[in-house]
């Protein structure tokens, strides 16, 4: 008999993922991201009105929809680490409300919880960030809460870029990766020493090699954050083809073993 084939795809780890419902960006981008070994498997999560423009109080109720189902169907396949993939559905309840939110997730499935809200935080702390720039497809009311959830771990924001126009969640996920790229660049700041890009389905994570190129400072993305911290959970790094294209994977990884990291709290 021949010997199974072995795929590069599996075997290492399993990270369980809740992708909101209409959110087309935050599966490719794992899956481009994802070093060899570790599967994605994926869970939607709905609870909110995919048809309005998403805004603070639409964060709070797809965050306050009871998800003890989508988060059971994770455990089933036998997940090693679950990823919550939006942002600001805790970015918008503030940091007490992260942590009991994650605790959550993690009595439910017995295995270490990341919010895309906490990754950014912790990432940035990781490489020693204290003054950032933001931007993010949001409005600006809910872009106040989510420079306000990091500012409360001992950053400052130094300069933003809000949306121009009130986005439709069809809208943020068609943003092409270009379109991020200006964006960014005019939300740096010469007082900035790294850039963050918030929102799950965003195709911010294509754009970090070009933002970062022009900048020379490093680019912490929702999607690339929460597979960092995910990985890290699990004693993983990204392989050095995925993480040398990124000097906040680059920063990150060097910046402590595994285990080490200061997590928000």
């Amino acid at each position: 008999m021949k010997a199974a084939a072995t795929y590069p795809s599996r075997g290492l780890a399993r990270i369980g993922v809740v992708v909101p419902v209409s959110n087309t960006n935050l599966e490719p981008d794992l899956a481009m991201l994802a070093p060899p070994g570790v599967s994605l498997h994926f869970a939607r999560a709905g609870g909110y009105d995919v048809d309005r423009i998403p805004d603070e109080d639409q964060m709070r109720q797809y965050s306050d929809t009871q998800a003890d189902d989508v988060i059971q169907s994770l455990v089933h396949c036998r997940a090693d680490a679950i990823v919550y993939g939006c942002t600001s559905a805790t970015l918008a309840q503030g940091p007490e409300y992260d942590r009991a939110f994650r605790d959550g997730i993690e009595k439910i499935a017995g295995v270490p919880a990341v919010t895309a809200a906490s990754a950014l935080v912790e990432v940035l702390l990781a490489l020693g960030i204290r003054r950032f720039a933001f931007t993010s497809p949001y409005v600006a009311t809910l872009n106040d809460l989510a420079i306000g959830f990091i500012e409360s771990f001992g950053m400052s924001c130094v300069h933003r870029v809000d949306a121009p126009v009130p986005m439709s969640n069809e809208a943020v996920g068609d943003t092409r990766p270009g379109e991020i790229v200006e964006t960014a660049l005019s939300a740096d700041h010469e007082a900035a020493q790294a850039i963050v890009i918030s929102c799950t389905d965003y195709r911010a994570t294509e754009a970090i090699p070009e933002i970062e190129a022009h900048l020379g400072k490093p680019v912490v993305t929702s999607n690339l954050a929460s597979l960092l911290v995910a990985l890290d959970r699990l004693g993983i790094a990204l392989g050095e083809k995925e993480a040398e294209r990124h000097l906040a994977a680059e920063g990150f990884i060097q910046s402590a073993p595994p285990g080490r990291r200061r997590q928000p709290g």
